[in-house]
């Protein structure tokens, strides 16, 4: 791991990295985010009984839609022509929780780890939202990435 952010330059000013002499490479990253709810919010879940429309597939496009904000949302991230996003959700009935895993790839100069974990918080916002009417004492975590793939540091798994 380096010793200094990257994101300074030698004047301790914020600036974007200059990834113009850096290979493409295939990256790939995984996020996941855990949106903790009442029993019968994910009951009503389950059974599509939200007025506003059915929840996790609102928050699978506003997931995909966050991933490709990212650069918008995060002001020294790089724009990126992202290749592929995949949303998927896992209710877990013990924990009272939606798992929400997002994973985010592009062949280019810098990875797609800001994607990957703009787009479970953003969908994780997103059932917040679409739920907030019957469940205000709903909360967001666990918030992490779990794998990486690609580039100069190679790969990074964690779970």
């Amino acid at each position: 791991m380096k010793d200094q952010f990257t994101h300074f330059n030698s004047d301790g000013q914020a600036h974007i990295v200059d990834i113009g002499n850096k290979t493409n490479t295939k990256r790939e990253a995984i996020a996941k985010a855990r949106i903790f709810m009442a029993m019968s919010t994910i009951d009503k879940i389950k059974r599509n009984a939200f007025s506003k429309g059915n929840v996790l597939n609102v928050a699978q496009i506003a997931g995909i839609v966050g991933a490709k904000q990212t650069a918008n949302l995060i002001p020294l991230c790089h724009p990126l022509g992202l290749d592929h996003v995949d949303l998927s959700f896992s209710i877990d009935n013990k924990s009272k929780a939606i798992e929400i895993t997002a994973k985010c790839s592009v062949n280019g100069k810098t990875g797609v780890e800001m994607e990957a974990l703009t787009a479970v918080s953003i969908a994780a916002l997103t059932i917040y939202d679409m739920c907030k009417s019957v469940d205000k004492k709903m909360q967001i975590g666990d918030i992490r990435l779990t794998h990486k793939s690609g580039g100069k540091s190679g790969i990074f798994n964690a779970e």
